[in-house]
């Protein structure tokens, strides 16, 4: 799927601050490497079915084993064995004996102990990767995991690595020994815990997603490589709310349009954004949060929801609402099934400017029949115009109003919202009473 450093953003895959982005909810990683690995998945979403798939059957055969999963590998320890190999050590012996490592441990005191430090982590780290070894070696496992567990096995087969896996009590182990795995770790085998270490960081950003999809109750979407475009959605739920509404979602090649109303604070960029990281979250082959989900594998996405003036290029806010619907129509106008997303368009301009650009911006789009549109828009009147097209949509959120006071169902209706509640928010907030008293 194609994706944009504004779509990103518009959606908080990632986000500043780290508490408002759909990476900290789906992180679960155990260590720094997993967490730098989960970034990289969540940056790199598929354009092809086969990888989706693999993903998910990855995680599904995860998600079965997540109770049996190995503590013993911290975060600590990965940072003992790097430390390891950026330190300047003394010379180790090849073939110490009593005598040699006694002479060893007196004069090189503190490259010992740190020579015992390391090869005590180095045991628990190899013991653990043989445990994913094992538990995820099975003739019918999925080929992303044998492909990771068939790697960990190559590199473990090494004799001296066997021999540490097989220490089952450090405390006995001989100060020649430890100056024998520790000369091992340091002179031959130093490549070899480098990829352990990076094929760990994989497995722990997958465990991560499956971690993720137990808490927060997500489903794998059914993906296909249908020929047209189609978006169906039971449940669905915004990830990064505590309390969220769910949404049943239907678009297709028939009804490719949403024509989006609703006063402020109603859930219109809510509803927009939560379709949107489902969509993203089903290309990387992640579950996803709603009870079903059925979609078509699509070319790319392409957002227009917070859109912001230049003040260094002198360029308004406008120009740049412009600018970027001038770059969605040219990337959908390829024949691609393409995703588009548009919280409330044109805002940047006079009410009278915004209906007769929005009308004709929404009249080109509904010519696409490849790709599907959720629009968003304060300007109910010009729905009048777009009803006699048949591949439009008009849904809407609505209010109530009650002695002043606002609910939001947050429910999705079919028709056109006509509110305008932007002065009950102004006088409910005090705004106007502090204005009177001026």
């Amino acid at each position: 799927m194609n994706i944009d450093k504004t779509t990103l953003q518009d959606l908080a895959i990632f986000h500043t601050e780290e508490e408002q982005s759909v990476f900290s909810k789906l992180n679960f990683a155990q260590t720094t490497g997993g967490a730098h690995w989960l970034a990289h998945l969540l940056s790199h979403p598929y354009h092809e079915l086969k990888p989706i798939l693999e993903t998910q059957a990855a995680l599904k055969q995860i998600l079965t084993q997540t109770h049996l999963w190995p503590q013993q590998i911290t975060n600590g320890t990965i940072m003992v064995l790097e430390k390891y190999y950026q330190s300047q050590i003394d010379t180790i012996p090849a073939h110490a004996g009593p005598l040699q490592a006694y002479t060893y441990k007196l004069l090189h005191g503190p490259d010992f102990s740190l020579v015992r430090y390391t090869v005590g982590h180095a045991i628990d780290f190899l013991q653990g990767m043989q445990q994913f070894a094992d538990l995820f070696t099975t003739a019918n496992g999925s080929t992303l995991l044998n492909t990771l567990i068939a790697r960990i096995q190559l590199t473990l087969s090494k004799p001296v690595a066997k021999e540490l896996i097989a220490v089952s009590d450090k405390k006995s182990l001989s100060a020649a020994q430890y100056l024998q795995f520790g000369h091992f770790l340091l002179y031959h085998y130093k490549n070899q815990v480098h990829e352990l270490i990076e094929l760990y960081g994989r497995l722990d950003a997958y465990y991560s997603l499956a971690r993720a999809i137990q808490v927060h109750n997500m489903q794998f979407p059914e993906v296909n490589d249908s020929t047209e475009p189609h978006f169906n959605a039971h449940s669905l739920r915004h990830i990064l709310l505590e309390e969220p509404v769910s949404y049943q979602v239907s678009l297709n090649q028939s009804t490719n349009f949403v024509f989006l109303t609703g006063a402020n604070m109603a859930g219109k960029s809510t509803f927009i954004k939560a379709v949107g990281i489902a969509a993203y979250l089903a290309h990387l082959g992640m579950a996803v949060p709603a009870e079903a989900m059925r979609l078509s594998l699509f070319h790319g996405m392409i957002s227009n929801i917070q859109v912001s003036d230049n003040l260094v290029k002198g360029e308004s806010y406008f120009f740049n609402e412009v600018h970027r619907i001038r770059n969605t129509i040219t990337r959908i106008a390829d024949g691609q099934k393409w995703l588009v997303l548009i919280d409330e368009l044109f805002k940047g301009t006079n009410v009278q400017d915004a209906m007769r650009c929005s009308t004709t911006v929404i009249k080109g789009l509904l010519k696409i029949r490849t790709s599907l549109f959720i629009l968003s828009t304060h300007l109910y009147e010009i729905g009048e115009e777009l009803k006699p097209y048949p591949n439009i949509a008009f849904k809407f959120f609505e209010t109530h109003v009650q002695q002043d006071q606002l609910s939001f169902s947050y429910q999705l209706k079919d028709g056109i919202s006509n509110d305008r509640l932007g002065y009950l928010i102004l006088k409910r907030e005090g705004v106007v009473d502090m204005i009177d008293k001026l």
